[in-house]
């Protein structure tokens, strides 16, 4: 891996974690593409340039994040926990992070034995991600907004995180998917959706890196680290604002082209070679 590597995989981990796209599979297929070999410091890069998204994300909703935990914890303080909005949400991130959570303690090393051949469970997985998405903008109703959130709601967002546990799934297009399903506009739907998800992103986050502290030769492999790490958080931030942008004026469907297309040639590339 090259500096240059570094920061292509950056752009790239910063575009797709928030898009409805895969980062997952699209990291994979470009490591391929680069000829980049899958070995403990291709592992150690992709555990801290999903760290970089995953503070773009505290970095983007910060303010929303800071007020969450400040009613919360008055809430309990005060015995009043569901107060207001903001006090509510912090128990639907609580509710939704609990199925993700579980799933993944349960089913950890079944889903490491899918790497082996992470490729093409990706490229199916973005036939699904295309699937889903097409099916929930069909149906969705787009009149509720963030204000109107319940716990059946977190469930429903917590139980569609699960999907992205396995390799090649959308987290975000899971997710979004999950809040849609529930009646949510766009916007409202991928706001909750990316709420949701801090606490499992951050846990996840850093498990992983302390296995990557252990690693021998991270010391040597750090300016590459910071180079993806700094270039996902930059590209990440100005992704969220753009999707939720988007999401205000367009539907899910270019995505889910997008994701039926490159299933497609991911499938037929790992058929004939």
């Amino acid at each position: 891996m090259t500096l240059f590597h570094a920061f292509l995989l950056g752009i790239i981990q910063g575009l797709t974690e928030f898009i409805p796209v895969s980062s997952t599979a699209h990291l994979l297929i470009a490591g391929n593409l680069l000829g980049i070999p899958s070995d403990d410091r291709t592992f150690s890069f992709s555990v801290i340039v999903q760290l970089g998204t995953v503070f773009a994300l505290l970095l983007f909703f910060w303010k929303d994040i800071w007020h969450i935990l400040t009613a919360f914890f008055l809430g309990i303080k005060h015995r009043k926990p569901f107060e207001n909005l903001n006090a509510r949400l912090g128990w639907l991130v609580i509710v939704a992070t609990i199925p993700a959570l579980v799933v993944g303690f349960f089913l950890k090393d079944i889903i490491q034995t899918m790497f082996k051949d992470a490729l093409t469970l990706a490229g199916f997985r973005l036939l699904i991600t295309a699937v889903l998405l097409t099916v929930v903008e069909y149906f969705d109703r787009r009149d509720r907004i963030l204000e109107s959130a319940t716990w059946q709601d977190a469930l429903s967002v917590g139980l569609f995180q699960v999907l992205a546990i396995f390799p090649g799934a959308s987290r975000s297009g899971s997710t979004i998917a999950g809040g849609m399903i529930r009646g949510f506009d766009r916007p409202s739907a991928a706001r909750f959706a990316f709420l949701m998800s801090v606490p499992i992103l951050v846990a996840a986050g850093a498990y992983e890196s302390l296995k990557v502290i252990d690693m021998t030769g991270t010391t040597e492999f750090l300016p590459y680290l910071i180079t993806g790490f700094i270039t996902a958080a930059v590209v990440g931030w100005f992704a969220i604002k753009w999707l939720i942008s988007f999401l205000g004026k367009h539907s899910m469907y270019p995505f889910a082209v997008y994701c039926a297309v490159v299933g497609v040639i991911v499938l037929i590339a790992r058929l004939f070679s």
